[in-house]
């Protein structure tokens, strides 16, 4: 006896029916990637800098004898807290001060220089909140007391491309006839042990000045070169030329490390001059 065909449709058998393959895939982009990838750099970038550590270029001669025209260094950004600042462009992301903390006399910090157009400055803490400061024929006189002063061995520095402002009476030459500045140097020594050595070469208007006070939440800053440094002891624009007193709130940072130093005579399209005109003795001198 023959079974009956059966009349279901074919396709509507439940051995026919075929699941749904996958979805097709969105086709790649390139730039889509790339774009990507930039912008995950660039918040990177933009913690590390502005929470953990940054570079610093010198770019004048105030900071003399410790720092050169030609140096570059990072600077630690955790040590007095942080404020809008620490942030690229002073981007107003943070109120005030956060985690704050007073840097110690003889730090040497960056900063904002107030009222110049969002510089960004170099120079060592001499005065903390409180302290009387006066400077007495080129002699610190901090809360009362000079500040030892003791005459080393002159500072003695090649003119090179990038320093070439030496004064008439301190250009001679060395051995081999190459020309070099040679400048009275003294090493300083603050209340809290911290030495370092400073450049003196004449008796100026800024080697006698009246009594500073500091007032809360400012710092003294002076650079080492004390007959070329634009500081504390000059008051700020319009009236100045200098930084009076700064607030702690605009330090950036501290300065840390050098990570390279050169004389001014690379060429960019003479590679081998990037290493010649490198001061290899100068990488990784800390402060």
């Amino acid at each position: 006896m023959e079974t009956p065909a059966s009349t279901e449709p074919v396709a509507s058998r439940p051995e026919n029916v075929q699941a749904p393959g996958p979805k097709p895939e969105k086709p790649k982009s390139e730039w889509r990637d790339l774009a990507t990838f930039l912008l995950k750099l660039a918040l990177i970038v933009f913690v590390v800098r502005s929470f953990i550590f940054s570079p610093f270029s010198i770019p004048s001669e105030s900071m003399l004898p410790r720092l050169l025209i030609g140096d570059y260094l990072f600077i630690t950004k955790w040590n007095y807290g942080y404020s809008k600042h620490s942030l690229p462009w002073s981007l107003p992301l943070i109120p005030g001060r956060i985690l704050p903390r007073d840097p110690a006399r003889g730090d040497v910090v960056v900063f904002k220089a107030p009222n110049h157009n969002g510089e960004d400055w170099i120079k060592r803490v001499i005065g903390l909140p409180g302290d009387t400061i006066e400077m007495v024929n080129g002699q610190v006189i901090l809360n009362g007391k000079p500040v030892p002063k003791q005459r080393i061995a002159d500072f003695v520095l090649p003119i090179t491309p990038n320093f070439t402002h030496c004064p008439t009476q301190f250009q001679t030459a060395d051995a081999k006839g190459a020309p070099i500045c040679r400048i009275p140097q003294f090493r300083e020594t603050l209340p809290n042990g911290k030495q370092y050595n400073v450049l003196d070469q004449d008796n100026l208007p800024q080697d006698n000045t009246q009594v500073f006070t500091v007032p809360a939440g400012h710092v003294f800053l002076m650079g080492d070169n004390r007959d070329n440094s634009t500081d504390s002891r000059f008051q700020q624009p319009p009236y100045g030329s200098g930084i009076g007193f700064v607030p702690i709130e605009n330090i950036e940072g501290k300065a840390v490390v050098n990570f390279w130093s050169t004389d001014g005579g690379a060429n960019w399209f003479l590679p081998w001059t990037w290493f010649t005109a490198a001061r290899w003795s100068r990488i990784g001198e800390g402060f």
